[in-house]
């Protein structure tokens, strides 16, 4: 069966190297096995997502070579999935209102003696989760902030023992519980990555999810979610990242080289594709910028 894979930017900054370096590497994928490549632009974040941005990813992986199908899948326009997704997950009781703060967590975590930790950081202590359904509907009928957590473990009973295949090492064996009661929507953000990410792979039919190898605890998660809502489940590859000369990954916040400035500069795709090939080629060109 054909190959289909994705490449997810979210449109907060112009793409770096290592963005490329990731769409090249599933485009790449899809080609040698006579699959397919979309390109899916997560912008969830109405803060920070921008148009223009957009516009940017579109224009630099075309000037990569790569092909876009179309139509391409923005997240903003499919919010209707994610709340059925959720309507799911509360039929079977697995979800609950939070209404606590980052601060109130912070200061609850502070007080706890040991607090568990997760891979993510330290897990929330589960203030919410013992509210009773009036008190809940109070807070909500007076229009107090919350989030939706998944009540991590009533999920795990239900979901059983659970596997995903990762290309180069095999079965893993996930456990989500590790991460807690995880958000999977707010207020202002009717969706989370982990829910977003996990029906939309279903949703497109992706069959390899190939990711930085940041987001292979995420999976865990993800692996979760598809049996508690019934979706298919892709197989995975975690690429190993990009990393500048001291170590650290390629990052937005970083202000990493972006293809915007490497086209500005002059500078040809195929010269960009054949230093990507070699990630000891991208610290060399880095060096003598």
């Amino acid at each position: 069966m054909p190959a289909v894979t994705r490449f997810a930017p979210s449109p907060t900054g112009y793409l770096h190297l290592g963005h490329a370096y990731s769409a090249l590497i599933a485009a790449n994928v899809a080609e040698a096995l006579g699959g397919r490549f979309l390109l899916r632009i997560e912008d969830i974040d109405v803060v920070r997502c921008r148009p223009e941005f957009e516009d940017a990813i579109r224009e630099d992986l075309a000037w990569l070579g790569l092909e876009l199908e179309q139509p391409v899948r923005r997240q903003s326009e499919h919010l209707a999935d994610y709340l059925k997704a959720l309507e799911t997950l509360e039929a079977q009781g697995l979800i609950y209102p939070c209404f606590c703060t980052r601060g109130d967590i912070r200061a609850e975590i502070a007080r706890a003696d040991a607090a568990p930790h997760g891979p993510e950081g330290a897990i929330y202590p589960g203030t919410c989760r013992t509210l009773s359904p009036v008190v809940r509907a109070e807070r909500i009928g007076a229009g107090a902030p919350h989030a939706l957590r998944l009540d991590m473990a009533p999920a795990v009973l239900a979901a059983g023992a659970l596997t995903w295949h990762e290309q180069e090492r095999g079965d893993i064996t996930a456990e989500p519980a590790l991460f807690g009661d995880v958000v999977l929507a707010r207020k202002d953000t009717p969706t989370s990555y982990h829910l977003a990410v996990t029906l939309d792979d279903h949703l497109q039919g992706v069959t390899l999810v190939t990711r930085g190898e940041d987001l292979f605890e995420a999976t865990h998660i993800h692996r979760l979610l598809q049996a508690l809502l019934g979706l298919e489940i892709p197989k995975y590859s975690h690429h190993a990242l990009l990393r500048d000369a001291s170590g650290r990954r390629l990052a937005k916040r970083d202000r990493a080289l972006t293809l915007h400035e490497l086209r500005t500069a002059g500078h040809t795709p195929e010269r960009v594709r054949e230093i990507l090939a070699d990630p000891v080629k991208v610290l060399a060109f880095m060096g003598d910028l």
